[in-house]
């Protein structure tokens, strides 16, 4: 079981429109958890990705089983749990999955073609598995927060490699890009603003405003508490939130307030010192009928200046870049764990960034290009290719960032192991392919089936 464990714990299934797999599927369920089923096609989806990746020691079909399970477990604990994911983030990550099926297939008349069916059609198959495969990652979360790992303990593991097995990485590229977003009109902005005063008459008129925000929210986090944040600590939230909140007493209504977010409605429940809890109403504008004309004319002129070297890439991300993430470090995209700049160009890059790449040079800007926040913000980006590095076997000079994450995911695979060993007796597990019984023993032994 430690093996399965070791490689496995925090693999993802994997989600897209189609995948092209070997062989012939014969379709069923092959396990059970909870109320959630593991098909034969998820299993043979994921072990034939894996072999056409060509890595060095893909994972065998028992390890995918054993990963496919655990995710399914966590996925019924989120549910146990109450653990959500608001719809923007799915909305996000749809259209993400969609701006990769467009670079891939040419445009959406393609897709559409390619698959027979219209993109509202694709995007509705997949909505439920994206969710899910959101709150799976939450739980991951929740479980590893508290995992951290020192310099020391990475050297320990760097040390523990014998050095015919060192990791082989491959191609890193360093990239950087400045976003402009599309901008909200007043109008629309005034019409989230007068449904939001609406609703803080008729809690004035002795509406309940809890029901009000289960009902009207667009921020799900918070929506199924009755819009509640408690004993949030001052600093917390974003300012114009907060300088909301401090100018309120106990049992009062803000009006309506704009941050980036969308506009609020907030109701003071109590204030003690630097911490108070709240409820809120969140409007957002539909993101998708906004206008990107005006930001692709911004960033065209940008572009114009960064190509005639008339501004550094550096200078113009942080003067010009409406992505907070990038502009405070020179537009440079970053890995998220370990905040380097050297991204591999492999599978693991987006999709759309990947083959972006593709088509450029080292040293150029892209064209103006759509752009889709993971909130579901919509716009335009340049993409600046500065540099690429070549493959190489790892060290702990070049390559101490990515052996800290590698060393610090698998302290986290020992964290969900811990977690799941405490968990599995909560849901229900059951492998039912007869096939796989045998062949997975030591999966459907962990498990306690027989």
């Amino acid at each position: 079981m430690k093996k399965l464990f070791g490689l496995l714990l925090l693999f993802l299934p994997v989600l897209g429109f189609a995948q092209a797999t070997k062989g012939k599927v014969i379709d069923g369920v092959i396990s059970k958890v909870d109320n959630h089923y593991i098909l034969r096609s998820d299993l043979d989806q994921m072990y034939y990705q894996y072999q056409n990746e060509n890595q060095k020691n893909p994972p065998s079909k028992c390890q995918c089983l054993n990963s496919l399970i655990i995710n399914k477990v966590m996925l019924a604990k989120a549910e146990i749990d109450s653990v959500t994911v608001e719809d923007r983030q799915v909305d996000g990550e749809l259209e993400g999955r969609m701006d990769q099926m467009i670079q891939m297939y040419g445009s959406q008349k393609n897709i559409v073609e390619q698959f027979g069916k219209s993109i509202e059609q694709l995007k509705a198959e997949l909505r439920s598995d994206v969710r899910n495969n959101l709150l799976v990652q939450e739980m991951q979360r929740k479980i590893t927060s508290d995992v951290k790992i020192t310099p020391n303990e990475v050297r320990k593991f760097f040390n523990s490699i014998p050095k015919d097995s060192l990791p082989y990485f491959p191609s890193e590229v360093q990239v950087g890009h400045i976003i402009r977003l599309a901008e909200v009109t007043k109008e629309e902005t005034d019409a989230l603003k007068q449904r939001l005063l609406e609703y803080k008459k008729r809690a004035l008129a002795g509406e309940d405003f809890a029901q009000l925000a289960i009902t009207y929210s667009e921020d799900l986090g918070s929506a199924q508490s009755g819009g509640l944040y408690q004993n949030v600590k001052r600093g917390t939230m974003v300012s114009e939130f907060e300088g909301a909140v401090y100018r309120l007493k106990p049992g009062e209504y803000s009006d309506p307030v704009e941050t980036e977010y969308g506009v609020h409605l907030i109701k003071l429940e109590d204030m003690k010192g630097e911490v108070y809890t709240a409820r809120h109403i969140l409007l957002r504008p539909d993101y998708n009928r906004l206008d990107v004309t005006k930001a692709t004319k911004y960033l065209d002129s940008v572009r114009t200046l960064l190509v005639d070297n008339k501004i550094t890439f550096e200078k113009a991300a942080k003067e010009f870049s409406e992505d907070k993430a990038t502009a405070d470090v020179g537009g440079w995209i970053q890995d998220p764990e370990t905040r380097s700049t050297r991204l591999a160009l492999d599978e693991t890059m987006d999709h759309s960034l990947y083959f972006t790449l593709d088509s450029m040079q080292v040293g150029t800007y892209s064209t103006i290009l759509p752009y889709r926040s993971g909130d579901g913000k919509v716009g335009v980006r340049i993409i600046y290719y500065k540099a690429k590095y070549p493959p190489h076997y790892a060290n702990l000079e070049e390559d101490y960032q990515k052996l800290q994450k590698i060393a610090l995911s698998r302290k986290r695979n020992n964290a969900v192991e811990k977690w799941f060993k405490k968990t599995k007796a909560e849901v229900f597990i059951q492998v039912r392919d007869e096939e796989l019984k045998t062949e997975c023993s030591d999966v459907v032994a962990a498990y306690g089936q027989q």
